[in-house]
């Protein structure tokens, strides 16, 4: 029996990364939101590594913070370590990453649920969905019969969607981490003309920590001092609290695997669902790459309060006396214990093209997607997708403009782009050489890009606002500091022989010694002193704008040459069948994915520059009707 239980502008389904940032995100806008979890004691939970950021993953995650969101600031108050990785590469791919505290992770994240206004927290499985006579969203049904009217809803289900675990040949209807996978809803989008594919992920054994010989192992340690997610939390007590551990595979562990590999659901033909092409399983790793003698295993605790070690690197499908025989043969692991074995998950997720640049579907109006269901893998893709989604729900609910991120913005940009855009075959992994502006899309930037855009659809609230006009106060201050700065030859060439380099011929300005790669602002201010209020971080960042201007200069003539193309605007109902000039290809994608604008329809897969400019022609000669 059904029974009406209330209404809601704004309908979250799932409460992990991406179903977080969408609830807040829609709240703080003023939109009377809910969100729905299969279990309370699984908000924001970390089936695979619980750790944040990573390479291109720790920009998103500055990028989420920008804008208002949650992420960031979760990830610095449980950190366990933090590594900025690829600080021997150039600055524009340096990211953060840390490894979280599970549990820690988890309680913070519903404690900012909890104490969020106009947010209801509701344990509930969603199992099916209504539309109205315009054929957009207007109830969900709980399996227990309860009937919520909605505006709009966000489907965040994570891999829970049809979940079903493989471990070598047996499988079960399951999500991550034995809770229940949600049934029901697959059946209710198909009803609604939601097309739905499989991909599949895994995850490695969970080993007890006291069970591994770290004589054997390679020590990884954490950053001092520690570089913060957020850019409003304080580097002052920032500790790292752990030491990390790397092993190593070798011939033995790839002769395990080789001589089993058909016990893999994946190789034997259990497994239907595409995988991950960028994060593949050991048995992957060891068939695809069979020239490497061995591969790497990042051993990394799961809290502070547990046994649980996670082995990243080495996810697994194959079962599980498989499993203890290949992780045995590893150095520092011979006597392993497994607490809880490796396992694939195959999931139903939709194919990204039918959503618009907002992640609203263009078949189900109302309805919008983020995170794994549209096509993704990770919680920082996640949760990025699901702040951009919380917005869009709550802007449509209350009858406000959309925000759509072009991809010479952020890497969120770039992530949506791609996906509707391009679409998927294999769960999509952001990272930074998936966008062609990397060096002005920078982590330590990500505030300057998107803080006055988070302000001005709702998310920035004045505290955040005010601290983000005092940062940019004082960077100006510098820059023109450095600018009007004359460095004596003699003071450079004693700082410059004191720190080991060969001294400078002369002295100059400060802005243009630094342009120079062996002078630091660290050495200029030694004479110069510091600039006020001028922090390490925005020290780094100075230095890197100042050091790549001309770069920099150059990728933003890019950017706005591009953005002529993405102001071009192309009706939704234009008809792409008439223009005979196209290739056949051409226009079923222009038909299919319907671009926004003259620049999204050049980065379809398929259309060529000549299609282009054929497209052109014809919407300029639109115009002129």
């Amino acid at each position: 029996m059904e029974y009406y239980m209330g209404e809601y502008e704004v309908a979250v389904i799932g409460a992990g990364h991406a179903g977080i940032e969408a609830a807040l995100a829609a709240a703080r806008l003023g939109a009377k939101t809910a969100i729905f979890t299969m279990s309370l004691d699984a908000i924001g939970n970390m089936p695979c590594n619980p750790s944040i950021g990573g390479t291109a993953k720790g920009h998103l995650v500055r990028e989420i913070d920008a804008l208002g969101g949650e992420m960031g600031k979760a990830a610095d108050a449980t950190f366990l370590q933090s590594r900025m990785l690829n600080r021997g590469k150039g600055p524009a791919v340096h990211s953060l990453r840390v490894q979280s505290d599970r549990d820690a992770y988890h309680r913070e994240m519903k404690r900012r649920l909890e104490q969020q206004e106009g947010l209801d927290i509701i344990q509930a499985q969603v199992c099916d969905l209504r539309t109205d006579e315009t054929g957009a969203i207007r109830e969900l049904v709980t399996q227990l019969g309860a009937v919520y009217q909605v505006q709009t809803a966000i489907i965040c289900s994570g891999t829970f969607l049809h979940g079903r675990i493989y471990v070598g040949d047996v499988s079960y209807e399951s999500g991550p981490d034995g809770l229940h996978a949600a049934v029901g809803l697959s059946e209710a989008l198909e009803r609604l003309g939601i097309g739905l594919r499989r991909f599949k992920t895994g995850t490695p054994a969970r080993v007890r920590r006291d069970s591994i010989d770290y004589s054997q192992l390679e020590v990884q340690a954490g950053d001092e001092p520690i570089i913060p997610f957020s850019f409003e939390t304080p580097r002052e007590g920032l500790k790292n609290q752990v030491v990390c551990h790397i092993a190593y595979t070798n011939e033995t562990t790839h002769e395990i695997i080789r001589q089993n590999i058909h016990r893999s659901p994946l190789y034997g033909g259990m497994i239907e669902g595409v995988g991950p092409r960028y994060c593949p399983s050991i048995e992957d790793k060891v068939m695809r790459f069979s020239e490497k003698p061995r591969h790497q295993s990042f051993v990394e605790p799961v809290g502070l309060d547990t046994e649980e070690m996670y082995l990243q690197g080495a996810s697994s499908s194959l079962p599980e006396d498989v499993q203890n025989a290949f992780y045995h043969s590893i150095k520092g692991f011979e006597h392993l214990e497994i607490m809880r074995p490796a396992y694939a998950i195959e999931y139903d997720c939709v194919d990204p093209t039918s959503l618009e640049a907002t992640l609203e579907s263009k078949v189900v109006r109302g309805l919008y997607g983020a995170g794994q269901f549209n096509g993704t893998s990770g919680y920082e893709e996640a949760a990025a997708q699901g702040l951009l989604a919380g917005l869009n729900a709550a802007r449509n609910a209350l009858g406000l403009e959309q925000l759509v991120l072009p991809r010479h913005t952020s890497y969120l940009g770039t992530l949506v782009d791609d996906l509707v855009t391009k679409g998927v075959m294999d769960p999509y992994r952001m990272m930074t050489s998936r966008s062609e502006y990397r060096l002005t899309l920078r982590q330590d930037n990500a505030d300057q890009r998107l803080t006055p855009i988070g302000r001005e659809y709702g998310l920035v609230q004045d505290d955040r606002w005010a601290k983000y006009q005092h940062t940019q106060q004082i960077l100006e201050a510098e820059r023109r500091r450095l600018h009007e700065a004359h460095l004596r030859t003699a003071d450079l060439r004693a700082a410059m022989e004191a720190a080991g380099l060969a001294p400078a011929a002369e002295g100059g300005i400060a802005e243009e010694l630094l342009r120079r790669p062996e002078i630091s602002y660290p050495l200029v201010a030694g004479i110069i002193g510091w600039g006020e209020e001028i922090t390490p971080m925005l020290a780094e960042r100075l230095e890197t704008e100042i050091k790549y201007a001309g770069y920099i200069a150059r990728q933003d003539r890019m950017i706005r040459e591009v953005a002529r193309h993405e102001k071009t605007l192309i009706p939704e109902d234009f008809e792409y069948a008439a223009l005979t000039g196209l290739t056949l290809e051409a226009r079923e994608k222009l038909a299919r994915i319907r671009p926004r604008n003259l620049g999204q329809a050049g980065r379809i897969p398929g259309v060529s520059p000549s299609d282009v400019a054929q497209l052109s022609i014809a919407l300029a000669g639109k115009q002129q009707k």
